[in-house]
């Protein structure tokens, strides 16, 4: 997991908070364990080189050794995950080779004022499946600030939105509607620290289960996996935090936090809300942008679709690179059903599909990821409970509430405009601009008209996506186009032409 308490490493004090000693422990040894300890750094620097271990074991601090288990403490959430995830099991292995009887390190939270509670860290096994069909980490250590404290650090309100491991690009499946999307955020990872991003910042969005936060997650833990500094948040925990930083008077803490990393992912951007908020958000990407620093940013839908979105944030995210993740294709959602069949096959491994039943599967469920997640679970649970093979009968018995009748074509505002303009001869821009002359209104009204009969946009919002017009010059156009369709076959023609291509 990936924290952003990353800004406690840079605004936490030097001077270490002691810890008790763990509970239950039959004997210390200061002298001997700081000697231990002493060896054990020295190797993890000679290992790791000066600025990784900088980075993550300067404030890693031994508490004692008591009863085979090595107690460490550090003064950040995040620090501890990130060592959790990526060090603990050299750690362990380098106390077992200087000292015999310590079996297992354990890591706690030290916080000033706080009960600090130690827990066992050390990772389960992974699966057969490999490291990254592993799921998150479940060990937690509890930091419970004392009843009616105030936190006082923007860092006890700005926690990252926790990464799931088994999110990974060797689980990304590739198909013709997310190529574009994962060369760009493969293009993110591969780029060297001192590399100017080329995507900046790089826009991903989709419909529901389409896969865009797998790919940022992904690529968050593969930045991060190289030793950069990355935060990911959802829209939710941006707000939180900010709302939080200023409440607490520590909004300079949060804002320095967020401009010291290399990547900064945030998912969900639909959701930013607030003229404060969004603010900041802007602030913050042109911080980060101008200072070569990469930024990802994922919605449900492209930047001029997100009206709630401040214009410059438009504007801005619509600068870099903007790819769509679009409908899962037959082959890939056969590619995605195989894979999750395979994981379900760990937990049963009697458990089995014949691959025309998949294929068919593949055919039925064409909504989304999710639902063919869903799917395997219904076959799992039907073979389990029937135990016998599953046919195609079967199989869409046990998925029939997944199967979903074919809905119309979501048609876009832009997607009308852009039609419209190349139909008729004029730019879209024409559309969009005050010009009045006969050649540019038609199309413009004839665009609106189809925006209200096709689109479930409010007039106002129609106006706002036409150049910023008022309410009352939409129904004007649509009344006036109504009126001649009733009377001019030919124009009725063309607009029942023009529907049918937005909505194939």
């Amino acid at each position: 997991m990936i924290f952003s308490e990353l800004g406690c490493l840079m605004f936490a004090e030097k001077t270490p908070v002691a810890l008790p000693a763990a509970a239950g422990a039959s004997e210390v040894e200061p002298h001997g364990a700081d000697t231990v300890w002493g060896r054990v750094r020295a190797r993890l620097r000679a290992e790791l080189g000066e600025d990784i271990f900088t980075s993550w074991f300067a404030r890693l601090d031994l508490v004692s050794i008591a009863d085979g288990v090595a107690h460490l403490s550090v003064p950040t959430r995040f620090l501890r995950s990130w060592l959790h995830g990526h060090y603990i099991d050299r750690i362990e292995a380098m106390f077992a080779e200087e000292r015999d009887d310590v079996r297992k390190v354990s890591i706690a939270l030290r916080e000033a004022g706080q009960k600090v509670v130690l827990a066992r860290i050390s990772p389960a096994s992974p699966p057969a499946g490999g490291p990254s069909s592993a799921p998150a980490a479940a060990d937690v250590v509890v930091a419970a600030t004392p009843p009616g404290a105030t936190p006082t650090r923007a860092q006890d309100y700005f926690e990252s939105s926790p990464l799931d491991r088994r999110l990974v690009f060797s689980t990304f499946h590739i198909g013709r509607s997310n190529i574009l999307a994962h060369s760009a955020a493969l293009q993110v990872v591969q780029a060297a620290p001192a590399d100017m991003p080329v995507y900046n910042p790089l826009f991903v969005h989709s419909a529901v289960g389409l896969g865009k936060t797998h790919l940022l997650q992904a690529t968050a833990q593969a930045v991060a996996a190289n030793g950069r500094r990355v935060i990911y948040l959802t829209a939710e925990k941006f707000m939180y935090g900010f709302v939080a930083a200023l409440r607490s008077q520590t909004a300079l803490a949060f804002k320095e936090t967020l401009r010291a990393i290399d990547l900064l992912v945030i998912d969900d951007a639909q959701f930013l809300n607030g003229k404060q908020v969004q603010q900041e958000f802007c602030h913050t990407l042109n911080a980060l942008i101008d200072a070569g620093k990469q930024v990802i940013v994922a919605a449900d839908r492209s930047p001029a679709d997100l009206e709630s979105l401040d214009e410059r944030i438009q504007s801005r995210l619509a600068g870099g690179l903007v790819v769509e993740i679009g409908a899962l294709d037959e082959a890939l959602r056969l590619k995605v059903l195989e894979s999750r069949i395979q994981t379900a096959r760990m937990r049963l491994p009697g458990f089995a599909i014949a691959p025309d039943v998949i294929a068919h599967v593949a055919q039925l469920v064409t909504a989304n990821g999710r639902d063919l997640e869903g799917a395997v679970n219904r076959l799992l649970a039907h073979a389990t409970l029937s135990g016998g093979p599953l046919d195609k009968e079967g199989a869409e018995l046990a998925i029939r509430d997944l199967i979903r009748t074919h809905e119309p074509k979501k048609v876009k505002i832009e997607d009308i405009q852009r039609l419209v303009a190349n139909h008729y001869n004029v730019s879209r821009a024409d559309i969009l601009s005050s010009r009045r002359t006969a050649t540019v209104v038609r199309p413009r009204q004839i665009a609106m008209y189809l925006a209200k009969l096709l689109t479930l946009r409010s007039l106002p919002e129609i106006g706002r996506r036409f150049g910023g017009r008022d309410h009352t010059t939409v129904l004007h156009a649509v009344r006036k186009i109504d009126g001649l369709v009733a009377r001019d076959t030919s124009l009725a023609g063309e607009i029942d032409h023009l529907k049918r291509m937005l909505q194939e």
